[in-house]
């Protein structure tokens, strides 16, 4: 029997999968794995045209925030009560549940990415100041120390024309205020909600201060751009970024690098603990397949995933993931791992997996989420009041919401 495994990824991480499939083909020598590789950017289309049919990749690699309009219309099969038992405790319980809905799991997580504070020391030593800000007021405090117009440096520095880099930060300290972006059950914004409002209010008091200037934020269709390069240039002091930014950051700042630590997301008067918006990726089973497929798909997943495929107690996705600084979301690859994720900068990210709290999933989450990008540009741009930007954002995000049903 052949199953088949869709991925993004590019061909030096195809030969690495091939390599354990061989191995796994080895010991269960009825299954055979073959790999189908798709620029990420045709990734989800052809999950969403081939996955309808039971010749279509039994296995695919998706984005978790595809993951609910893939169940809605029977794409994903539900994991057999091994594979969910696994999830549930192998994984910490926010990951598990981000590929969970209504009591039943549908995929096995791998990457996880999250939110920190990314901040230059060097800048932070001129201006005298000795730690990060922890909560929000030493943010504003600190903010407009570093702020030195006549350097043309800001002291915290936001990001536009990008949604998930315009919603994640912002998102990050609505959660560590105790905010959150939907309801329970996800169908419906919780943005004008006075713990989310708040950071709109924080954004305001910056940019009116000086010390978050607009015209530094762009990114480009790279996910680069001006707000990168103003915080490797160090004109930017503190910036809220994810984790896989630090191999261009390496790249572009040289040994400046040295001077860029890592804190957690500053919490706000609200909040009881610092938080980040986590996202994650999965890999999901074809439920068109036929039963056998299926089976046989999991079985691959589970050893893919599981700790004896990989070197010293990590799992051969682990290993996989880790060569390409990317983060392993199991929790037994990341004590496998945990010399190699000690570094000072990686290091906050890890520690703050527990207690991240992932981007919610649901049908109309794409259109979502680009709502309360453009609501919080036109209020970083002085388009919209705080108020105003809020509640426009509450209705297109509800709209979204209602019109995937």
């Amino acid at each position: 029997m052949t199953i088949t495994y869709l991925t993004h990824w590019g061909p030096a991480q195809v030969k690495q999968l091939e390599a354990v499939a061989t191995t796994f083909h080895q010991a269960n020598p009825k299954i055979t794995v073959k790999f189908q590789a798709v620029p990420f950017a045709n990734l989800l289309s052809t999950v969403q045209t081939q996955g309808s049919s039971p010749n279509g990749p039994t296995i695919s690699s998706v984005y978790d925030l595809w993951l609910p309009a893939l169940i809605q219309n029977g794409t994903a099969a539900k994991a057999p009560g091994d594979v969910a038992s696994s999830v549930g405790k192998d994984w910490p319980h926010n990951l598990g549940a981000d590929v969970s809905q209504n009591g039943s799991t549908y995929g096995i997580p791998n990457e996880v990415d999250l939110y920190a504070l990314n901040y230059n020391k060097a800048l932070f030593a001129q201006a005298g100041i000795p730690t990060p800000p922890k909560t929000w007021d030493e943010l504003v405090t600190d903010a407009a120390k570093l702020t030195d117009k006549s350097k043309g440096q800001q002291g915290f520095g936001v990001i536009t024309n990008w949604a998930a880099g315009v919603d994640h930060p912002f998102l990050s300290l609505a959660a560590s205020n105790g905010g959150s972006f939907l309801n329970a059950d996800r169908t419906k914004s919780e943005l004008t909600s006075p713990k989310v409002e708040a950071v709109a209010d924080l954004y305001t008091q910056l940019i009116k201060a000086g010390s978050t200037v607009p015209s530094m934020s762009a990114a480009n269709a790279n996910t680069t751009g001006p707000y990168m390069d103003n915080f490797a240039n160090g004109k930017t002091a503190m910036i809220i970024m994810a984790n896989w930014w630090q191999s261009a950051l390496k790249q572009t700042m040289g040994a400046k690098f040295s001077n860029v630590a890592t804190a957690p997301v500053p919490m706000g008067p609200s909040g009881t603990k610092s938080s980040s918006i986590s996202y994650s990726w999965l890999t999901m089973v074809n439920a068109h397949a036929s039963s056998q497929k299926q089976q046989a798909a999991w079985q691959f997943l589970s050893y893919l995933n599981g700790p004896t495929s990989g070197k010293s107690g990590s799992s051969a996705m682990g290993d996989i993931l880790l060569g390409q600084g990317i983060l392993p979301s199991r929790t037994s690859d990341l004590s496998a791992h945990k010399s190699d994720l000690s570094d000072p900068f990686i290091k906050t990210y890890v520690d703050g997996i527990a207690d991240a709290t992932p981007f919610p999933t649901a049908v109309g989450g794409a259109q979502a989420s680009d709502a309360l990008q453009t609501s919080v540009e036109n209020l970083i741009f002085g388009r919209s009041s705080a108020t105003a930007a809020m509640s426009a954002a509450d209705s297109g995000v509800t709209s979204a919401l209602q019109a995937g049903k």
